[in-house]
């Protein structure tokens, strides 16, 4: 298999068409549930997606070291084309780790508008025109509405599209609507949430915002338990 039938059948074209077509410049997108659920592996998966289409990504992580992200991209990657039989491989591999940038912050002291000054400093200075941030394991109760507008505002001076985690408490916190309330005040600066749901033997993914619509509709696809990839139903 040649890589562009790989990104053409790939399972990630649904989830985009799902959202109307992904998640554009400038806007904001949250991957939610509770933790251990899968929400870094669907994350790692949208970044592959990207770097498969030579594309560039900075991948920052709040919870994990960069060789644990390095460690997820392999494994997803691996499982995703083990049986493939993806021509190149090895090169292909090597131009996904050219296109991808691992960063890693602590909350503890570090305001958002450093974070955002690292990654324009490495957008700008650095000459790495990325398209897509990957932001996991930030702690939205430790931030307010300002410093999210100041991270929209940076996403669409820099043309990124930009994708968080949302780790949801014990019980299902979530109001009415579907929407996580650890992100609520945020609303209006977030364009799409999707939400993960564990079910008996598979992972159901929902889109509770799509930039207007406030419907929640399950979407066509589902993550396996087993592998945590995305597939379709």
């Amino acid at each position: 298999m040649v890589k562009d039938e790989l990104i053409k059948r790939s399972p990630i074209r649904l989830f985009e068409q799902s959202i109307h077509g992904g998640l554009k410049a400038g806007e904001i997108g949250v991957i939610a549930s509770p933790a251990g659920v899968g929400k870094t592996s669907v994350l790692v998966q949208l970044g592959l997606d990207k770097l498969l289409q030579g594309k560039k990504i900075i991948h920052v992580s709040f919870t994990q070291h960069a060789s644990h992200v390095i460690a997820w991209y392999e494994d997803i990657f691996n499982e995703f084309t083990s049986k493939k039989n993806l021509e190149n491989i090895d090169e292909i591999k090597n131009d996904l780790v050219k296109n991808r940038v691992l960063m890693n912050f602590n909350q503890d002291g570090v305001p958002v508008e450093q974070i955002t000054k690292s990654l324009r400093a490495m957008i700008v200075d650095g000459g790495f025109a990325a398209e897509a941030v990957i932001i996991d394991g930030f702690d939205f109760s430790r931030t307010d509405h300002g410093s999210l507008a100041s991270v929209k505002t940076f996403a669409r001076e820099a043309g990124l599209s930009i994708w968080y985690s949302c780790t949801v408490g014990n019980g299902r916190q979530y109001d009415t609507g579907n929407i996580p309330m650890a992100i609520k005040d945020f609303s209006n600066l977030i364009d799409v949430v999707i939400v993960l749901d564990p079910q008996h033997d598979h992972i159901e993914l929902s889109v509770s915002k799509d930039r207007d619509n406030n419907n929640t509709k399950i979407m066509a696809m589902r993550l396996d338990p087993r592998t945590l990839l995305v597939l379709e139903k």
